[in-house]
């Protein structure tokens, strides 16, 4: 008897044992990431054949302690090559793993290179060569916890590649991870009638019609790993393959079992019916190209097993949650009596389904960890309906209703303000309940949500669950297109992060603010180009700068200088550090026919540039940031610390009669009146003029001052 490693990924461990029991094998026992095994040479020849899970199989030549170089050199000197391989055939070692004194996989594949190497020659042979690519011997060995494992990589190339493919789609699902879906559902044990609605290259439902035709896996693949071994006996070899051709033959002709595979993408059921006659399986399953929602149920019952795709193919993450949730309503309404399983690495979509999983397991997909889930359809489910206790107006779903109810009502009341106002762009929802905490802002017909950092208390799972319900709930709560909505996360911004690209996508549009123009950017950056709270701050500075000159520092995207612009300004000067905002600044001004040469735009450090600067002028607005550790600065800035060092400093190139508008972000930002006062600077909070209906809920999202020279 032989001993045997059956290798595959992680969580297969289980159900290739019990694969391994039901072809013959004895002595199974579960390692990580594969199956140690016992068995004859036949039945080794006949497990590689027919095993749909493993990955590879390898042929045990040594096993034992190694915890040091010297131990593993020996190890592999100590193996009689001559007796395994002809030094006229090329190898190559495939070393896993890492730790202890192995610092890389390299290194160990060249110690055990060398053992062989200078075991030939010392026993008088030529050495033989190393090939990296299609090597005629290929050696594995798998180091883990002070113990390594030397064989022969008895299967050859990757047991998932069966030989049936021609072509692929996009990230395709390899066959053995198809096939273990199989067996984990339960459809293996009943195969029954079988659907698989994102069938893309069709690999769920070839495996499952060559599980279902008796077909080996491995009848189709042109290479194994055996076949220049010298204890290779072809005559076995060639016995199992006719045996598994009579009996594939056999099991095609009597094979009942119906296959329905479809998708929108109509390149890839061309590439899935190409596959199928590869495999010989073709004239066993019925391919379409429909969208999933328009898949008609195929029979009374069956199995349905899929693999969503996620991602750009199927669009933003808002569109996948209402395609998902319509999926659970298609299922629930025409489903009845069918059992579902679905993979996907995204459990967020899957509990988008609204459906209750009878089994939740995990499964690798290559580098992805994947949910597993397992459904019952039962035949009385129907409809989702709205509770009878809680009445909903139009079409918003019964998905956070609490939400979807207060977001409906908002936006009813503040599309007409808006509309009266002159305004595009205004904020419908502030984290208005606990459970669901969120911004929502509608610039013209998108929307951008941003999520609140959860406090350390709630389980991410629960934050997860609400941010899914919201832009489930969403789109018919106001009528937008989900396609239309962008997410982003707020969180405390560091240095030049605030600077920084989320997305290399652009979706530029132009926002109308009174008689205002801005350019908006929703998808680049975590900002848009446009602090909605500042809207009547923005406002009062286009009034207060009718034939002034006009500062604007820290000046963002440059609106409050446009506004000074329109309001008549002489001069007005815009200042900020990044030359990103500065650029669009002067985009502003150009959209709204500013361009005389009255108007000048400085990048630079506004701290520095204050002190530095010669200049004087009759109005300045300020709105610094909260905290400041950027990278271009020497020191950091803190508002609340150094406000008044800060407001000194403007007070001095600031004309007599002149005024400041200092605004800022802090929350609970505490003024230091008297410490103004004693510099000779007179302090007015204007919080009251200058917070728009659309932020009454959060007073304290910014805080206004007016500052002028002591009398």
């Amino acid at each position: 008897m032989l001993k045997f490693f059956a290798a595959a990924p992680r969580g297969y461990e289980y159900a290739l044992s019990l694969e391994l029991a039901e072809l013959g094998a004895s002595e199974i026992k579960e390692s990580v990431a594969g199956v140690y095994f016992t068995a004859s040479l036949e039945l080794g020849y006949r497990i590689t054949l027919w095993s749909r899970l493993a990955s590879r199989i390898i042929f045990v030549i040594h096993k034992g302690p190694c915890e040091s170089p010297e131990q593993l050199y020996n190890a592999a000197y100590g193996i009689d090559w001559q007796m395994q391989f002809s030094n006229r055939s090329t190898f190559s070692i495939d070393f896993h793993g890492q730790g202890g004194f192995i610092n890389n996989t390299m290194y160990g594949a060249l110690k055990i290179k060398d053992a062989i190497v200078d075991r030939f020659r010392d026993d008088d042979f030529s050495r033989p060569d190393v090939s990296r690519h299609d090597a005629d011997f290929r050696i594995d060995a798998h180091y883990r916890r002070g113990e390594i494992t030397i064989g022969l990589n008895f299967s050859g190339p990757a047991l998932h590649k069966r030989g049936y493919r021609s072509t692929t789609g996009e990230a395709p699902l390899k066959e053995n991870l198809a096939a273990n879906m199989l067996v984990r559902s339960g459809w293996k044990k009943e195969p029954v009638s079988l659907l698989d609605p994102f069938c893309g290259s069709g690999t769920i439902l070839i495996e499952a019609a060559m599980m279902a035709c008796d077909i080996a896996p491995g009848l189709h693949r042109e290479r194994f790993g055996f076949e220049h071994w010298l204890r290779h006996n072809d005559k076995h070899w060639q016995e199992l393959l006719n045996e598994a051709r009579a009996r594939a033959s056999i099991g095609i002709t009597r094979c009942t079992t119906k296959f329905y595979g479809s998708d929108i993408e109509p390149h890839l059921i061309s590439i899935a019916k190409q596959n199928a006659e590869n495999a010989g399986v073709s004239d066993l399953i019925e391919f379409n190209v429909s969208d999933v929602l328009e898949v008609k149920v195929p029979e009374a019952s069956g199995y349905l097993i899929s693999n969503p795709p996620y991602g750009e193919r199927l669009g933003t993450v808002t569109e996948l949650l209402q395609l998902y949730y319509q999926l659970g309503d298609k299922f629930k309404s025409e489903f009845g009596g069918w059992k579902l399983a679905m993979l996907n690495s995204d459990k967020e979509l899957l509990s988008a389904l609204k459906l209750k999983a009878d089994k939740q397991m995990k499964m690798s997909n290559g580098p992805l960890d994947c949910a597993f889930n397992l459904y019952t359809v039962h035949a009385e489910n129907t409809r989702r309906v709205d509770p009878e206790n809680i009445k909903v107006e139009g079409d918003v779903s019964d998905i956070a209703v609490p939400f979807a109810n207060r977001v409906k009502k908002n936006y009813k009341q503040l599309k007409k303000w808006a509309k009266k106002e002159g305004v595009d762009s205004y904020r419908i929802y502030d984290a208005d309940l606990p459970d669901y905490k969120v911004a929502i802002d509608k610039y013209l017909d998108y929307v951008v949500i941003q999520e609140y950092t959860a406090p350390m208390d709630i389980p991410e799972s629960v934050t997860k669950r609400r941010l899914t319900d919201v832009l489930i709930a969403l789109p018919s709560a106001i009528g937008i297109d989900p396609k239309n909505i962008i997410l982003k996360k707020r969180e405390r911004q560091k240095g030049t992060n605030q600077y920084e690209k989320l997305s290399t996508a652009k979706l530029e549009l132009i926002t109308t603010e009174y008689d205002a123009k801005f350019k908006l950017n929703l998808k680049e950056y975590l900002d848009t180009g446009l602090f909605l709270d500042h809207r009547l701050t923005r406002k009062l500075v286009g009034e207060k700068s009718n034939n002034r000159d006009v500062l604007n520092l820290f000046a963002y995207t440059g609106t409050a200088s446009v506004h000074a612009a329109l309001g008549g300004a002489k001069t007005v000067t815009t200042v900020d550090m990044s030359n990103t905002y500065i650029s669009w600044a002067k985009e502003n001004f150009a959209l709204n026919g500013l361009n005389d040469n009255k108007y000048s735009f400085v990048q630079a450090n506004c701290l520095t540039w204050i002190k530095r600067t010669h200049d004087t002028y009759d109005f300045i607005f300020i709105d610094p940031p909260t905290f400041s550790n950027s990278k271009r600065m020497e020191d950091s800035f803190d508002v609340l610390r150094d406000h008044v060092a800060l407001l000194t400093d403007l007070i001095k190139i600031l004309r007599p009669g002149g005024e400041i508008i200092f605004s800022n972000n802090k929350r609970k930002f505490k003024m230091e009146i008297e410490a103004l006062e004693a510099v000779g600077i007179k302090v007015q909070n204007i919080d009251s003029q200058t917070l728009p209906m659309d932020f009454k809920r959060n007073p304290q999202i910014h805080n206004t001052w007016l500052l002028t020279h002591a009398e």
